[in-house]
């Protein structure tokens, strides 16, 4: 009998997530990292990422997105954790933008709450934006952040307290079938398990090369501003989170100042990174970056740039089409995958621990997740 009925290897988002709904149905489960629990090494770290339900990237995901507040809203209640907060928040562009017409499209097809708002009621409604006359808005009351450090150490401690064994700075080195199970090696020992979970972030291309699917792993820089008068006007009662996509540059998205009065406020650019690895990751933030992003939000926000605190670089495991892979491994069964979430996936993470555990344990899952699997990549 193998000694675990699941092994999971990789406890970041989607991992943790994985390994709570796992203990908490009553499986025999082992998690596996690489470093230690809430790690800054891969894409689950930064203080904060936007959620929200008008989705731009496709109209598919919403029915996932409205599990995962649900799953939010229970995670947050039973770890006593503050993991999400409702700010509202603005998809900004042109109307036909992929970021305002996209979202509007979601929101329409699911009949989500949204508004739409011309640049004179955007400017009126939050004075820190500055629109340009052309740009429109769609603001969504339900739009706002969630915290993926303290959401990661809120599904480890439950699924400790669920019984699952954790081990962390404890790498899989190789795995292998056995029997109907699998066999999986670390410089610890071996374990063995019916089924094997691979969530392995910006590892993909290493320990899912098999997949056939083009990851890009892409550093991105999260920046932190004290803007020009303080942070008063950038509280979360009074500015909303925000996706930004000027027509003469690149997206940007942000947050209200939630970290206190010297926490600043962050911005970034989404999708200007460059091409690296986990192991030659560059953690340094260097002044052309910093007066880059400052310029930027100078564009789109006048008072934020006033002092740059700090940045931190994170990593995207980007697919071709942005889209994410998510199902049964196409050539083992025993082995279920979830990579590629291309800068978009923390919203999702209890709902895809969900999936992974539906996945693991009985083979499908009542969640529409067709569109994430990887045979895409071969037809």
């Amino acid at each position: 009998m193998p000694a675990f009925d699941v092994i999971v290897v990789g406890l970041g988002g989607m991992g943790s997530a994985t390994v709570h709904h796992l203990a908490a149905r009553g499986h025999r489960v082992l998690g596996l990292e690489r470093f230690g629990p809430g790690h800054d090494r891969g894409a689950s770290h930064g203080g904060s990422r936007i959620t929200r339900q008008s989705y731009f990237e496709g109209a598919e995901y919403v029915p996932l997105l409205l599990r995962a507040y649900e799953l939010f809203d229970r995670l947050a209640a039973d770890s006593g954790r503050d993991v999400i907060t409702l700010t509202g928040g603005v998809m900004v562009g042109r109307p036909e933008s992929r970021t305002v017409s996209g979202a509007l499209a979601s929101a329409q097809q699911w009949g989500l709450e949204h508004e739409m708002l011309d640049a004179a009621e955007l400017r009126r409604r939050f004075p820190t934006m500055a629109p340009a006359p052309d740009e429109v808005a769609l603001f969504e009351a339900k739009a706002g952040f969630v915290r993926p450090e303290r959401t990661v150490l809120a599904q480890l401690d439950l699924a400790g307290k669920h019984g699952a064994d954790l081990r962390f700075h404890e790498p899989m080195e190789s795995w292998e079938p056995d029997g109907d199970g699998v066999r999986v090696r670390t410089a610890a020992g071996e374990y063995t398990a019916g089924q094997l979970v691979i969530t392995p972030g910006p590892w993909a291309p290493r320990l899912l090369a098999d997949l056939g699917v083009s990851f890009r792993i892409e550093r991105q820089v999260q920046h932190w501003f004290r803007p020009r008068g303080g942070v008063e006007a950038f509280q979360p009662d009074r500015h909303p989170i925000y996706i930004w996509e000027p027509a003469e540059g690149s997206q940007m998205y942000g947050f209200p100042a939630i970290d206190g009065p010297d926490g600043g406020a962050k911005i970034a650019f989404f999708r200007r990174g460059t091409e690296t690895t986990p192991e030659a990751l560059d953690t340094a933030v260097h002044p052309d970056e910093i007066d880059e992003m400052a310029r930027g939000a100078a564009r789109i926000l006048p008072d934020l740039p006033g002092e740059w605190l700090r940045g931190e670089p994170c990593m995207y495991s980007t697919t071709p089409d942005e889209h994410f892979v998510i199902s049964r491994h196409p050539a083992h069964e025993a082995v279920t995958v979830a990579c590629g979430f291309s800068g978009h996936g923390f919203k999702f993470v209890p709902v895809v621990g969900e999936i992974l555990a539906d996945l693991a344990t009985t083979g499908t899952t009542a969640h529409p997740i067709d569109l994430f699997h990887p045979r895409r990549f071969r037809e």
